[in-house]
């Protein structure tokens, strides 16, 4: 039978490896281990500082470059669309960089005739939301008929962007003047049914649209959503000239898929960096283009942009 001395003895034993233990491994880590450690955590201090110095370089010169194009946009811009009709119309993905495009359009002497934002209930996929954005075009664009050709294929979005592609550009000659009554009476029916929203009054129709957009969409509905945002574009660039300025081209944002059509590429304009200064100066520059020369540009610093950084303008 073992006794109480037993134990104590063993415990006594395992408290003593315990001790030795703890003793001979601080002594190892004191020596060549601890050297080696302390040696890495030096070098990747010094990696990290490396790192933030370099990122704070990369900051200041991005700084900088921003400075230089508000500086070459002062010299470059005004006059450039002097008197020119333009519409700007930002979607959920482009609304940070709206107000910088906007202010590019104002300094060359664009008269903004309104910003109209749509909301993401206008793209939704849903099948419910698709009806009642076919209803909301009929019922909207009656009694005062301010549009007798919309689309007849059931998508609510290309409908729907087709009417307001009608009342907010210039209408194609021949065909029915729209009214500011007609025009506030639609634009009405979509902000109180929660589709749009409008910054300032729409003061009358544009000869062009300047499309503020944004990176894609990465949810499960993304490749429906990105399929309605590049219709509101094919409306709006059936009735007027019209620039996308985008955040990247990659994706299926609406810059790819205007550069990856063949024939919407010769109608529509892209900026894919229109999230920076040196973007929103670009997109001005890209509308100017288009309404003078009546050339489309494929612009920015992604690998499909086929017309380079900016637009060569005439002297």
């Amino acid at each position: 039978m073992i006794n109480f001395r037993y134990h104590v003895v063993s415990l006594t034993a395992v408290f003593l490896a315990l001790a030795i233990g703890l003793v001979v491994g601080t002594a190892a880590l004191n020596g060549p281990v601890a050297d080696s450690l302390k040696e890495t955590v030096n070098g990747l201090r010094k990696d990290n500082q490396q790192m933030r110095q370099t990122v704070n370089s990369m900051q200041k010169e991005l700084d900088q470059e921003e400075e230089f194009a508000a500086g070459m946009a002062q010299l470059m811009l005004p006059g450039k669309l002097a008197g020119r009709r333009v519409l700007v119309l930002s979607l959920p993905s482009g609304r940070d960089h709206t107000e910088g495009v906007v202010k590019m359009l104002q300094l060359a002497g664009a008269n903004v005739t309104g910003r109209v934002d749509v909301q993401d209930k206008f793209i939704n996929p849903d099948g419910t939301n698709n009806s009642n954005l076919l209803e909301l075009a009929v019922t909207a664009s009656h009694p005062n008929s301010v549009s007798t050709n919309l689309p007849g294929n059931g998508h609510g979005v290309e409908t729907s962007s087709a009417l307001l592609a009608s009342v907010l550009l210039d209408r194609p000659q021949g065909t029915a003047t729209v009214t500011d009554g007609d025009r506030r009476t639609v634009l009405q029916a979509y902000t109180n049914a929660g589709y749009l929203t409008l910054q300032d009054k729409v003061s009358g129709p544009a000869e062009a649209v300047v499309l503020v957009s944004g990176q894609p969409y990465v949810d499960k509905d993304s490749a429906k959503k990105d399929d309605s945002v590049l219709k509101i574009a094919e409306q709006f660039a059936r009735n007027g000239a019209i620039v996308v300025g985008g955040m990247g081209s990659s994706g299926g944002n609406v810059v790819a898929a205007v550069r990856g059509d063949a024939v919407l590429s010769q109608s529509v304009s892209t900026v894919d960096d229109a999230n920076t200064v040196q973007g929103q100066l670009v997109t001005a520059l890209a509308l100017v283009q288009l309404l003078t020369e009546k050339k489309t540009g494929q612009y920015g610093v992604g690998d499909n942009a086929s017309g380079g950084l900016l637009p060569k303008l005439p002297q």
